[in-house]
């Protein structure tokens, strides 16, 4: 497996038009833009930061993953991304070394990324998503 890079830092937020003052008007980042993904119940808005991304988080649901973070552990970090050579590849070798996976094959991510999480009980709590772009 390669990994090329933190690709991005996905922050759950109540209300993306609420919270992104601070990184666009404390921290100067620009916002490029919101974009639904419906299948997982999440607005995203991605702030780029050099070669990576800032990525909020807004549930479009109640039962949606990311209100159901929220409700549980309150607004903050909610998932590392590491941009890979070969999603599927990835899978397959971390698989193969015990490692338990959310997401057995790639799945439709923002910006038309394929996207796939590793169980946090296998990271030490930190919900880690591989992406390939």
């Amino acid at each position: 497996m390669k990994i090329l890079k933190i690709d991005h830092l996905g922050i759950a937020v109540s209300s993306i038009d609420e919270k992104k003052n601070f990184w666009t008007d404390a921290l100067g980042l620009n916002l490029e833009g919101t974009e639904t993904v419906e299948e997982q119940k999440v607005t995203t808005a991605f702030l780029p930061v050099g070669e990576s991304e800032v990525e909020l988080l807004e549930s479009t649901s109640k039962d949606g993953p990311i209100a159901k973070y929220i409700e549980k552990r309150g607004e903050g970090i909610q998932h590392v991304a590491f941009r890979v050579e070969n999603i599927e590849q990835a899978l397959s070798e971390l698989k193969e070394k015990g490692i338990a996976l959310i997401d057995q094959t790639p799945r439709k991510g923002a910006g038309g990324a394929k996207i796939a999480f590793l169980h946090p009980k296998a990271t030490s709590g930190v919900l880690v998503e591989l992406c390939e772009r």
